[in-house]
């Protein structure tokens, strides 16, 4: 699921009581910080389409368009972070002990 809201990108848009309670400690870490991480992506794609908004509109569309090239590289990122957010909820991904 990719959040839509800010709120959603703090919570994901899931209940995550229930999470905490079937995923360990290591596992609801990792899991906190792929979501933190997805999230940090799309506030930087938001804030970098601001960017490339302005550079447009004075007439610099070649660096425009770079800039919305590497939003939409930030996008696929967060959604391949949040694929793995569902596999670690899923089982899927274990953090295990370090050696």
């Amino acid at each position: 699921m990719t959040p839509t809201s800010l709120l959603e990108c703090f919570t994901c848009g899931t209940d995550n009581r229930y999470d905490a309670m079937s995923l360990t400690k290591p596992n609801q870490d990792i899991k906190r910080d792929l979501q933190g991480i997805a999230s940090d992506l799309k506030w930087s794609a938001v804030e970098l389409m601001r960017v490339a908004e302005r550079l447009s509109l004075a007439g610099n569309e070649s660096d425009a368009q770079a800039v919305l090239r590497l939003c939409a590289v930030f996008h696929a990122d967060e959604d391949r972070l949040t694929g793995y957010v569902d596999e670690v909820k899923a089982g899927r991904i274990l953090r295990g002990k370090p050696e």
